[in-house]
């Protein structure tokens, strides 16, 4: 987690959301949550059943009662707001952010106003530059949560994370060999012709090439090859019963 950004949030009026804010925070691998004046006060039974477990498995809060407080320590801050302040300050988006963070050396933070207002003035006059989202700009009204969730996503995209469905997915079968793709492909093929799919004749080898590259694109695993195999066997098996009644 060394080199992450500390999260700060301002004023924050509801211990649902500082709960909400730490279990996106956790979800992405940001660890370090810095809460300035709270107004219910800390520890927060709202915020620990809010965070899913996020506030006792890894992030860790640290209460302060000013901004300048909390800065401490820190080497470059952005501020977050969806409203021009007139500052000459640099402005980013959600990827321009992180990358500007990850540029800094030391620690870096990023601060996120209370619910009622967002951040004063005084305090983006503090940070080193803005980030602000490509929100409805007839309705910029995030959720804190929401807003710390969009720069935590967009943190974890850039570290490279790979959540639960990155990659190989839990219990999905490993993806076919091209023998046993092609295997299915003549399994099949072969049923077809006993059935006299292939009419006219001369016209099979255009239609066996259609039908494998529309197969192929699938991308079929070991066990969907299997699958579909046994379903070929029972239709071939189904139609050789139905071939005894007739002839019965």
């Amino acid at each position: 987690m060394q080199g992450n950004p500390a999260i700060i949030l301002h004023a924050p009026q509801l211990g649902e959301n500082i709960g909400a804010a730490a279990r996106v925070m956790l979800n992405f691998g940001l660890t370090d949550l810095r809460l300035v004046s709270p107004r219910d006060g800390w520890p927060s039974a709202a915020a620990e059943a809010m965070s899913a477990g996020a506030l006792g498995q890894g992030v860790s809060v640290t209460v302060f009662d000013t901004l300048e407080a909390a800065m401490t320590g820190l080497t470059y801050t952005v501020a977050t707001t969806a409203r021009p302040r007139g500052m000459e300050k640099e402005v980013f988006g959600a990827a321009e952010a992180v990358g500007a963070l990850k540029a800094r050396q030391g620690q870096v933070a990023v601060l996120f106003g209370g619910e009622k207002s967002g951040l004063p003035n005084e305090a983006v006059a503090l940070c080193d530059a803005i980030l602000t989202y490509p929100v409805n700009p007839a309705f910029s009204s995030l959720n804190l949560a929401q807003a710390v969730g969009v720069f935590c996503h967009q943190w974890g995209a850039s570290a490279g994370l790979e959540g639960k469905f990155g990659g190989k997915g839990e219990g999905v079968d490993a993806p076919a060999t091209r023998e046993n793709l092609i295997g299915m492909f003549e399994h099949f093929e072969a049923e077809l012709e006993r059935a006299g799919y292939f009419y006219p004749p001369e016209k099979t080898p255009v239609m066996i090439t259609n039908l494998r590259n529309a197969l192929v694109r699938a991308q079929w695993t070991e066990q969907e090859v299997r699958t579909f195999r046994g379903a070929i066997k029972a239709l071939s098996l189904g139609r050789g019963k139905a071939r005894v009644v007739r002839e019965e």
